[in-house]
């Protein structure tokens, strides 16, 4: 079939018609905020690194995700900071049951009807910044299980509806799923950080929790940006230890992955869209070199690539226009 008898821009003549046949729309319910939730008061923190982007107290962090919900949020995530003085050699606030996460997560269920997501790590809350118990410069990888599992738990016990585990050690989805079903925590879902690269991405983060490692790097137990069938061994594995949801991170640069593993597993996909890629695109927009349709443009190509859940700090930029 030739033109002129077939004409394609038919299809794409004016908005209605646009909307009628776009193969892929964006939703409210695929979009997850990160909520960064400080340990100490006082005012919301601009974080430098990350345009619009805020460390909030409890209560300021509660009143956000609650103008979020009247948006249409249906999901969050939190990353709690501690205070530098409580960091320490096991991480132990990470899984204090009046942390601040857990604190979080209990007020979230008190006061909105969000499905709450937490982080699972020991990063912001170890003294070096690691993900994982260290011995000397090592990061010991079946050491950490038991404390990845004790910070499940806690938040579990707080009311979470699902657990993140972000740290990478080999063996943790088994060892959470494990100790939640012990605990009879057997529906809170496992949201499992699958094929989490060594990116560089990730740096806005890491100045927005404090989490720089404070010696080596994270590239021994987080995945090599050159390696891609190695994300489908990875999701496999946490597939079988008991995985509701895989995810990929990050996403704009790893949305080959996304497609690869939406392509082999029936389980929902996730992924996050990581800080770096917010802050690069919130830059180029802020200097005119782009667009804010950019920022749309991007979440529609993670979701074209098969994500079914998104976590994006542009959440809150978006969600009037769905």
């Amino acid at each position: 079939m030739n033109f002129p008898l077939t004409r394609m821009r038919r299809l794409r003549q004016c908005p209605e018609i646009r909307e009628m046949v776009r193969e892929t729309k964006l939703n409210k319910e695929d979009l997850i905020y990160p909520l960064f939730i400080k340990e100490k008061n006082g005012q919301k923190e601009e974080i430098k690194t990350m345009p619009d982007e805020y460390r909030y107290s409890l209560d300021d962090g509660i009143l956000f995700a609650k103008e979020l919900e009247e948006k249409g949020l249906k999901s969050i995530i939190i990353f709690g900071i501690p205070n530098t003085s409580s960091k320490n050699e096991l991480g132990s606030p990470a899984y204090d049951d009046n942390g601040i996460v857990q604190k979080t997560i209990r007020k979230l269920k008190e006061e909105t009807n969000l499905v709450v997501i937490s982080d699972v790590c020991l990063c912001q809350y170890t003294e070096n910044g690691h993900c994982g118990i260290t011995k000397g410069n090592k990061v010991m990888n079946d050491k950490t299980l038991k404390y990845l599992s004790k910070i499940a738990v806690s938040h579990s016990k707080a009311g979470v509806n699902i657990v993140a585990p972000s740290d990478m050690m080999d063996g943790r989805v088994l060892a959470i799923r494990e100790s939640l079903d012990s605990y009879r925590f057997e529906d809170v879902l496992i949201m499992s950080y699958s094929a989490k690269y060594a990116s560089s991405f990730y740096n806005p983060f890491r100045d927005a929790v404090s989490s720089t490692p404070s010696f080596g790097d994270r590239k021994s137990y987080q995945m090599d940006p050159a390696n891609a069938h190695e994300a489908i061994r990875e999701a496999e594995l946490d597939l079988v230890e008991g995985a509701d949801i895989l995810m990929v991170k990050p996403a704009l640069a790893y949305l080959d992955i996304i497609k690869t593993l939406k392509d082999n597993f029936n389980l929902p996909i996730a992924t996050y869209n990581v800080s770096g890629e917010y802050s690069m695109l919130k830059a180029a927009i802020e200097k005119g070199y782009l667009t804010e349709d950019s920022i749309m443009e991007s979440l529609l190509s993670i979701k074209r690539a098969g994500a079914d859940l998104i976590i994006s700090h542009f959440t809150k930029d978006v969600l009037d226009k769905l």
